[in-house]
């Protein structure tokens, strides 16, 4: 039979669509081969998305930790609530061991009750502002003069001298406010992913950076001194933050012992800025603040809230998670870390719910301490697991087999930061496979500071923290009057305590316990142990 060219180019595009369906078939089996080493229950895996997605409840969590018992400063009376309402919780849920754990001598807590301030004259105008914690209040009403009154160095305490009794001293110079073109909310764009995952050249810690400029040393309690000395009304410095957002860090001691300290306020920057400006056109200002804070002294010990879900045939080796469950005080503490804790909660409740099988005992810690420097985590590492001066390690170092954390506010999980251990990057490969349809790619050999995984991988233990989307934790949330429930993204939340669960769950019950990293040296050595 003759055979047409247009038979002969038929024929051709049918071999060629069946060599490409061969290849194709081999390129997809190429990573299930290779998963092969790590196997993954897919079975498992669809009934913690199931109960995640469509019967969550992180969202309902988040409420009560931030509506109802927000803002939670360690020591205050709102945490040790909170921590009350979270043991009872996980217990109706059919945890087991639900409890708060002391770990130790925190200090004094801290409540700001009340929180009125106005520009009385030229004009009347209401303040948006906070009162920093641990500073006093004002003991009533207080009508006061505002005088400008940049105090940076030991000079400038000397100039003005004599000059501030009975006065609110605005303590930074105007600050600009440039126009916002680009959005506060952002998520990472596949390129800023790809560029996490590299591996960085000479360092490449991720994490929180910390405060710019140096004073001289010992001039912040010169400065302190030289206020109370002189009998001033209050202090008033400018927010960082813009329209309307306020960031607000401490300004006294929670250590009673330590010397006094005056009335302490964060203004909008805007408010701030007009109240400046007026006073350089030497027209005088009255300003009233009326702020009710309160101490609490009588008992100085901090807690951890704990629960477990018990294992079966390995129940002596131990998956934890965990969040810090404390906030700073001028919002309600959602995305940092309401969030984190909702989700650590909501992912042991999506197990208990479905009733998959652990063989290793899976723990929840949330936190208290962590924004005073990991307090709460150090110490229930050093209790439980090891010394993180000398390396010497207790039974259960050799049982452990993960710690898993989240707290980045309430932006997507994206991956992980493997804190330098290349070992464990196949195992998360193939765990994050099944995530890989909501934005789960991305493995960084990098490390990540200023939470509690490093608590664990500072003594040798597997501690991670998520790479999460920043959402507008960097720009609006963190430590800022508008960390409320409302900026908290509940899909992000959803998604995020299914990956949890699903990690956890191939914690508990894969053969070995996690790969690990070589233990460190002990701080006396001379050479690091990891965070301090």
């Amino acid at each position: 039979m003759k055979i047409t060219s247009v038979e002969i180019a038929r024929r051709s595009r049918r071999v060629c669509a069946a060599a490409l369906t061969i290849l194709l078939a081999v390129v997809l089996a190429l990573p299930l081969a290779g998963q092969g080493q790590e196997p993954v229950d897919l079975q498992a895996i669809y009934k913690i998305k199931e109960e995640g997605l469509q019967r969550s409840k992180v969202m309902e969590i988040t409420s009560y930790l931030t509506d109802v018992y927000g803002p939670r400063l360690t020591g205050s009376p709102n945490i040790r609530a909170a921590g009350d309402w979270a043991v009872k919780e996980m217990t109706t849920w059919g945890l087991a061991n639900a409890k708060l754990e002391p770990w130790g001598q925190f200090g004094r807590g801290w409540t700001n009750d009340r929180f009125v301030g106005h520009m009385l004259s030229p004009t009347v105008s209401p303040l948006i502002g906070a009162a920093k914690p641990w500073t006093p209040g004002t003991n009533g009403v207080v009508k006061a003069e505002a005088v400008l009154a940049v105090l940076a160095t030991d000079a400038d305490l000397e100039s003005f001298k004599g000059k501030l009794r009975g006065k609110f001293v605005l303590t930074t110079p105007a600050r600009a406010v440039p126009a916002r073109f680009d959005p506060l909310g952002r998520r990472y764009t596949d390129t800023e992913l790809a560029d996490l995952a590299r591996q960085p050249v000479g360092g490449g810690r991720g994490g929180r950076g910390g405060p710019g400029g140096q004073q001289p040393a010992g001039f912040a309690q010169r400065r302190t001194a030289f206020l109370v000395s002189e009998g001033v009304a209050g202090t008033v410095e400018t927010s960082n933050g813009d329209g309307g957002t306020i960031f607000v860090q401490s300004g006294g001691s929670r250590n009673a012992s330590d010397p006094p300290t005056v009335p302490q306020v964060v203004v909008a920057v805007e408010h701030y800025n007009r109240i400046v400006r007026i006073l350089e056109k030497r027209i005088p200002v009255t300003l009233e603040f009326e702020i009710k804070n309160t101490f609490y002294d009588s008992d100085l010990t901090a807690f951890n809230v704990v629960a477990e879900l018990p294992g079966t045939d390995r129940a002596d080796e131990l998956v934890m998670v965990g969040a810090h469950f404390d906030s700073w005080a001028s919002g309600t503490g959602a995305t940092d870390n309401a969030a984190g804790s909702a989700v650590m909660m909501e992912a042991l409740r999506i197990l208990k719910v479905t009733g998959l099988r652990l063989r290793r005992t899976v723990r929840i810690a949330l936190w208290s301490g962590e924004e005073q420097g990991l307090l709460g985590s150090r110490a229930y590492v050093d209790t439980h697991f090891a010394n993180r001066q000398t390396m010497d390690t207790k039974a259960a170092h050799a049982k452990f087999a993960g710690y898993f954390n989240v707290d980045n506010g309430t932006g997507a999980i994206r991956g992980v930061y493997l804190q330098g251990n290349e070992a464990v990057a196949p195992v998360f490969k193939a765990w994050m496979a099944p995530f890989a349809n909501m934005g789960m790619t991305t493995l960084t050999i990098r490390n990540t500071g200023g939470t509690d995984h490093q608590s664990f991988d500072a003594v040798g233990l597997p501690g991670f923290q998520f790479i999460q989307d920043t959402v507008e934790y960097n720009s609006r949330t963190h430590h800022s009057n508008m960390d409320v429930y409302d900026r908290v993204q509940a899909a992000d939340m959803m998604q995020n305590a299914v990956i949890v669960a699903s990690f956890v769950y191939n914690a508990a019950n894969r053969d070995q316990l996690l790969p690990r990293k070589p233990m460190p040296r002990p701080a006396s050595s001379g050479r690091g142990t990891g965070p301090q």
